[in-house]
């Protein structure tokens, strides 16, 4: 039997995102590059689904029957890095050998260094195709698993995108949720500017999706959402997914909706006032 994850208040899983947010700052600052303008925008949303939703996944171990994560914009890697350090899937101190040679942890996600990854990802738009193929091998297979999987924006732009929004109604793939990370950023600037993807909800809704729309970074929305998704598996045929409006590096006032925050790393003395505004902001 799957085992389900132990019950957390709200204030609970903001004060793990408060402190993965160090986590992601710390490991770029060590790493000297990387994402974390989508990093911190993401982990709120990976907060509540790795220590509140997702079944099979608790206490260091991979149940068979378990539910799967697929981290389709994979620049977003060092807060999913954060999440199975915190879980025990990897050592907290293995965290500093982000992005460099030999270490596990790579810019984007590696399955064949690091197996709990689920899909090496990082070419944009491939992630959802890959949990679109799991999604419906679980399905043939009559098993009830969950898969979910964490888009950017940005990442929306690209036509293999849209080929799985089509196809996955088509064969009710209920037991499919897409997060899609609305930080409206990107390398080149922002979303609504180099190509936008408004009105996303209709367009997603035509396509034949259940589509919840949320606050990104409000705990109590993220569960209600993942909650609907989950109960919708029973009661639709139609695959989910959840438009959760995020900051691009949320939490940290300097980077929160700057574009030049996108892939360039925290100096030391950056990194020191980021850890310190976190610190302040989860002490209330």
């Amino acid at each position: 039997m799957v085992e389900c994850v132990p019950i957390m208040t709200d204030q609970e899983l903001a004060s793990v995102a408060a402190e993965l947010r160090i986590w992601i700052i710390e490991m770029l600052t060590e790493a000297k590059s990387g994402h974390p303008g989508g990093s911190l925008s993401a982990i709120d949303i990976l907060t509540v689904l790795w220590f509140a939703e997702m079944k099979g996944v608790s206490g260091g171990k991979l149940a068979s029957d378990r539910d799967h994560f697929v981290l389709s914009k994979g620049h977003g890697v060092p807060a999913l890095y954060a999440v199975l350090a915190k879980l025990g899937f990897i050592r907290p101190e293995e965290l500093k050998t982000l992005r460099k040679i030999g270490s596990r942890l790579q810019g984007h996600p590696d399955r064949v260094r690091l197996p709990i990854v689920e899909a090496s990802t990082g070419s944009l738009g491939q992630g959802l195709s890959v949990a679109q193929g799991m999604a419906m091998g679980l399905k043939m297979e009559g098993k009830s698993s969950r898969v979910y999987c964490l888009v950017g924006d940005g990442e929306v732009q690209e036509g293999q995108i849209w080929e799985a929004a089509m196809s996955a109604p088509k064969f009710q793939l209920s037991n499919l949720c897409v997060i899609l990370d609305q930080n409206n950023g990107q390398i080149d600037g922002h979303v609504n500017e180099v190509m936008p993807i408004e009105p996303i909800a209709n367009k997603w809704e035509a396509f034949g999706w259940n589509v919840i729309d949320i606050n990104g970074h409000k705990i109590s929305e993220i569960k209600s959402a993942f909650e609907k998704s989950r109960a919708a598996q029973n009661s639709s045929k139609k695959p989910t997914l959840i438009l959760a409006r995020t900051v691009k590096g949320k939490g940290v006032s300097f980077m929160e909706n700057n574009i030049g925050w996108h892939g360039v790393a925290p100096k030391a003395d950056e990194c020191a006032r980021a850890i310190d505004e976190i610190r302040k902001a989860s002490r209330g």
